[in-house]
């Protein structure tokens, strides 16, 4: 993945942002740490690398249509932005929604449209989209989610029975309307809320899906190298 040029550009896009300016004042020391970092109102701004795996993942490229489920401090859009994406972006916290649009258009991020709303219904009068970015773990795909997908098109979520059990999986849609699924491994993200929200339960990690392979390093806690 190292030497893949569309990795190589997603890179360059994070690199050229300041992620200082995308969480508050006193989080700002640890802003160039790759960690998340509290933004507020229960939330957080995911690290440098789960961004570019996202994005890289799935498939962001100059006027794909991508949206984001959960807008946050207005990161993730910054960097589709970068990469020349057209972005819908919703985010659930009313006061984060306002916040990021102002700080995009401040920053003069183009292309990103940001509206309060709640993310398990998706924006359905801009789908069908390539791509769809959710930063916040389900036990499940919402419906309304896949079937804006286009054809060909990926959504990238963190799913799980709980948060300590989420792994990233990569939805790719087939032409009759299904779905290959692949795993980029374990992740911990915030809760996904609205109406669609499930309680947590106790649960391990479901192995049965592949881990996604080209150029992939991401294992099992405890799976072998090789």
């Amino acid at each position: 993945m190292e030497k893949d040029p569309i990795f190589q550009a997603v890179l360059k896009a994070i690199a050229s942002i300041d992620r200082a300016q995308f969480v508050p004042v006193d989080q700002q020391v640890n802003a160039s740490k790759d960690t998340p970092l509290p933004i507020g109102f229960g939330q957080t701004i995911s690290d440098p690398y789960i961004v570019a795996m996202m994005t890289y993942s799935v498939g962001a490229r100059p006027g794909g249509n991508v949206l984001e489920i959960g807008t946050g401090s207005g990161y993730q859009a910054a960097v589709l932005s970068r990469l020349g994406a057209v972005v819908h972006s919703i985010e659930i916290v009313p006061e984060l929604a306002q916040s990021a649009s102002a700080r995009l258009d401040r920053l003069k991020f183009k292309g990103v449209t940001i509206k309060a709303g709640d993310g398990f219904v998706g924006w359905p009068e801009y789908a069908p989209y390539d791509g769809i970015i959710v930063t916040a773990g389900s036990s499940e795909a919402p419906p309304a989610l896949l079937a804006q997908v286009k054809t060909g098109g990926r959504l990238v979520m963190p799913i799980g029975a709980n948060t300590a059990v989420e792994q990233l999986i990569v939805f790719t849609k087939r032409s009759d309307g299904g779905f290959d699924r692949c795993s980029l491994g374990p992740a911990m993200f915030v809760p996904f809320t609205g109406a669609g929200r499930k309680p947590e339960i106790p649960a391990t990690y479901d192995r049965t899906v592949a881990l996604c392979r080209r150029g992939q390093t991401a294992r099992w806690p405890g799976q072998p190298i090789g």
